[in-house]
């Protein structure tokens, strides 16, 4: 009897236990679902206010400064509304927004093939015009050596042919041209400035062309144009225009539009600026810029431990652009 009524005070423990258990359970993970819910709901609603009306509403959903992008705005009326009060905010925020992308350290052009930062002196890198690709001249040569005399491009393998007629190249050009290959532009617009392959000599066309390739995102030919201002090829000499797109070349990676800003500064007497460019296109590798550091470390301008950095940069980038195939090809004065 006592037997019995044990196990069945056991038992009676047993299943108290377990429906405590399931119900802790269940409540927990009513505590979780909710949450995770509330989790959820703050990462989907990433909610901001209309700087005209004060309206709170989903950022994603709110029309944003076309210029500034700092302030948004619940609907393009506001938008209108609040364009006098934000003007000299949103101008400030464009000119700091503009000095950040001006000063900034990027990383280099790379060829698509060895993965190697590309080199910027003249002749290192060629253009295909059949599959719009520019590459360093290392390994074309090294394609020229093992392709047995086939001659194809070392990006795409379409065989080449020294015969090609201008019209053809011109043909393959502006293929390229239509598919928006910034790159393409800007050869075009070389050639035109140049007069070759055909083309007639035409400054203005070369600038429209650079500044299309340019707004695709070449930075050589935001350099070009720029060169065209400075020098009043096709336009008026104008130095703030040339400025401006020595800028964008920069900005997009050109170490000597970098370089030239660098003087331009220096003749209208703003050193910290001309410095600035001048370290950043040295440390990216450019001899001249190294050139008027180190003259500034003569005159105590940069300090020792600046000075050390900046050519431990120059040095190491240099060493980032060298390769076997390369070297080769500079030795074999090969220009493919």
């Amino acid at each position: 009897m006592s037997t019995t009524d044990d196990n069945n005070d056991n038992n009676s423990g047993s299943e108290e236990i377990t429906s405590n258990k399931d119900e802790c359970t269940s409540c927990e993970q009513h505590n979780v679902d909710n949450i995770t819910e509330g989790i959820d709901s703050v990462v989907q609603k990433d909610l901001t206010t209309c700087a005209n009306c004060g309206k709170e509403g989903n950022s994603d959903d709110m029309n944003t400064c076309n210029k500034c992008k700092s302030v948004k705005y619940c609907n393009a009326a506001c938008k209108k509304k609040h364009r006098k009060k934000h003007k000299k905010a949103c101008e400030r925020r464009v000119a700091e927004l503009h000095e950040e992308a001006l000063f900034k350290e990027i990383e280099p052009e790379e060829c698509p093939i060895c993965m190697l930062p590309m080199p910027f002196e003249t002749n290192t890198s060629v253009f295909k015009p059949c599959c719009g690709k520019r590459i360093c001249l290392g390994c074309s040569y090294a394609m020229k050596m093992t392709s047995e005399g086939k001659d194809l491009c070392a990006f795409c393998r379409t065989p080449e042919s020294r015969s090609r007629s201008d019209e053809e190249t011109i043909n393959q050009i502006k293929k390229l041209m239509e598919k928006g290959n910034a790159e393409a532009f800007n050869m075009f617009g070389g050639w035109h400035h140049d007069g070759t392959h055909g083309l007639p000599r035409d400054y203005r066309k070369a600038n429209e062309l650079y500044l299309r390739a340019g707004e695709l995102g070449s930075a050589i030919a935001y350099y070009n144009l720029g060169d065209s201002y400075y020098h009043g090829e096709g336009e008026e000499i104008d130095k703030e225009k040339a400025k401006h797109y020595y800028e964008l070349a920069a900005i997009a990676g050109n170490i000597v539009a970098r370089h030239n800003l660098g003087t331009i500064e220096g003749h209208a007497g703003n050193v910290d600026r001309a410095l600035k460019h001048f370290v950043l296109a040295a440390k990216a590798g450019y001899e001249e810029s190294l050139d008027v550091v180190k003259l500034g470390f003569a005159k105590g301008v940069v300090t020792k431990d600046e000075y050390t950095n900046i050519l431990l940069a120059y040095h190491e980038r240099h060493e980032e652009m060298k390769s076997e195939e390369r070297d080769k090809a500079a030795a074999a004065l090969i220009i493919l």
